[in-house]
């Protein structure tokens, strides 16, 4: 098991904008905090004075209360400045959280006294390119797609991996997963999952049409650029965020990030499969409210 990190002492407290019930949990999370003699904050995700507060590096623990969607926004503030995340999820699924609803107060307690460790996982880095002109770059913790976006038609794509072609593709869009997204967008378009201790990049055709239709994990450390063909049109999208509009010849390159997601972990690193098998064979968003 990983080293036992310092225990921290100021804890932000955070909550998705668009989740009103999760702010009384915040809220009493924050009280027990304080009773136990630690500086604490809440707030909304989006709020500024709380995201420059982090940026300072005001914060040695983020607790994102909320679900994944929150926790990945989380990750996105926190990752660049090395701030750790505890989730504790009021969400559907939870891949990403270990903490229930019911459960935070006892996992406070553990955290307090050092019974706990942090689980690095990796970042990717998406840089958008047209005629060697750099036009963005974006870091994601789940996936970077190249998809056809509102259009009927499937885009042509061809794939490189470090500077060699690997396959073109004629597909509703491409995948470049995370091990952390492989149990998200690329589960769902039929790749593998992957553990979140791996470093490598995942590939995984949406819909592909006559084109290679099986997912492909690239080495520790290898890159891949993303080509649009034959006047496709199509759209970037990094962990689900507005879509960019891509034109013929765009490249979308994609590699390793350059920091990764820390996140708050108890017990052993076997959580990952006890948490996944919870939910395999199940989904608890059919037929409730999103």
């Amino acid at each position: 098991m990983p080293p036992t990190p310092v225990i921290p002492r100021r804890i932000a407290i955070a909550t998705h904008p668009t989740m009103p019930g999760a702010v009384p949990p915040a809220a009493a999370i924050a009280e027990y905090l304080r009773s136990r003699g630690l500086t604490a904050v809440h707030g909304l995700l989006d709020d500024a004075t709380l995201r420059k507060r982090v940026k300072n590096s005001d914060f040695d623990l983020f607790i994102a209360v909320g679900g994944d969607g929150t926790v990945l926004r989380s990750a996105h503030l926190c990752a660049p400045f090395g701030v750790p995340i505890l989730g504790v999820n009021l969400g559907r699924l939870g891949f990403l959280i270990q903490v229930g609803r019911e459960d935070w107060q006892g996992a406070i307690d553990n955290l307090l006294k050092g019974n706990f460790w942090i689980e690095n996982r990796i970042m990717i880095r998406a840089e958008h390119k047209r005629s060697d002109e750099s036009l963005g770059n974006w870091h994601a913790l789940n996936e970077v797609v190249v998809s056809r976006g509102a259009s009927v038609h499937p885009v042509h794509l061809s794939a490189s991996v470090d500077g060699m072609l690997l396959t073109n593709y004629v597909a509703d869009g491409l995948i470049a997963s995370t091990p952390t997204g492989s149990t998200a967008y690329a589960l769902a378009a039929g790749g593998p999952i992957l553990p979140p201790e791996l470093r490598n990049i995942l590939l995984v055709p949406i819909a592909p049409h006559l084109s290679v239709d099986r997912a492909v994990v690239l080495s520790e450390g290898a890159s891949v650029s993303i080509s649009v063909r034959d006047g496709s049109e199509a759209v970037l999208s990094v962990d689900g965020q507005i879509p960019i509009s891509l034109v013929d010849n765009d490249q979308v390159e994609v590699r390793l990030g350059d920091y990764a997601a820390r996140f708050v972990r108890f017990g052993d690193p076997g959580y990952f499969y006890r948490n996944l098998t919870a939910h395999m064979n199940q989904n608890p968003a059919i037929g409730l409210p999103r």
